[in-house]
């Protein structure tokens, strides 16, 4: 149970304050009858109204974000912008925050949640959710660069990487270029540039394109971001487990 007032707070009614003033006024109906009384306790399943609109409570929130280049995946910071610095006011709910990072100039999908137990669960190592990336090489990936990864790289200063999957896109030796898309089950630092700095070769621009079963929406814009759908989060849940 919460307070009423953080119950109206919580869903984006208006600021504390501003909830305490039309609470005051009589705005507000719990089970059809006027409340003014900001400490009431109040249940997710009670009918809560202002001015006759419905308030239903959510306690969880997930977004699906097309993060852009050039923000962090943090939740504040004093001189940067950050993903939350993305959403509107009314999407600014209590602990949002980024399910694993980006680095800043990797671009792609990234889920917003306030769901601390999905959040550890998608993020586990031993739940090995798959992640998929897109990225555009400096340095020709072949079909030797993706049993490497099969195999399970060792990194320049010895970490041992679980086996990834490389799919090569295109392949240009004229300029030493190619594009591929790379699943990892893991999330270390920097670690698909890593991966490929191992093999001799650089990465020029980085996407991710899913998560699990969660995929990019491509209708999304850079910086653009939705709801997750009912289905989509079903799926997302199912897969953590």
């Amino acid at each position: 149970m919460l307070r009423l007032d953080k119950f109206l707070a919580n869903m984006k009614v208006g600021s504390r304050s501003q909830v305490h003033e039309i609470i005051k006024k009589g705005q507000v109906q719990v089970n059809g009858k006027i409340c003014r009384t900001a400490k009431q306790k109040v249940k997710e399943s009670d009918e809560v109204t202002v001015n006759g609109q419905a308030v239903v409570y959510q306690e969880f929130h997930y977004f699906l974000l097309n993060k852009p280049a050039g923000v962090l995946s943090a939740t504040e910071d004093r001189s940067q912008k950050t993903v939350l610095d993305l959403l509107k006011a009314k999407d600014r709910y209590q602990n949002l925050a980024p399910v694993g990072r980006l680095d800043k100039d990797t671009t792609g999908l990234l889920l917003i949640t306030n769901d601390g137990q999905l959040t550890h669960q998608l993020l586990a190592p031993d739940h090995h959710v798959p992640k998929v990336y897109y990225a555009m090489l400096a340095g020709v990936a072949t079909q030797e660069t993706a049993e490497a990864f099969a195999r399970g790289l060792t990194l320049k200063d010895g970490t041992e990487l679980k086996p990834g999957k490389l799919r090569i896109l295109s392949q240009d030796f004229d300029h030493d270029a190619s594009e591929i898309e790379v699943t990892i089950t893991e999330g270390k630092y920097h670690q698909v540039k890593r991966m490929f700095a191992s093999q001799g070769m650089k990465v020029l621009a980085l996407k991710r394109l899913s998560m699990g079963p969660l995929k990019l929406d491509e209708n999304l814009e850079p910086a653009a971001y939705r709801e997750l759908t009912a289905e989509e989060l079903a799926k997302l849940k199912g897969s953590a487990l």
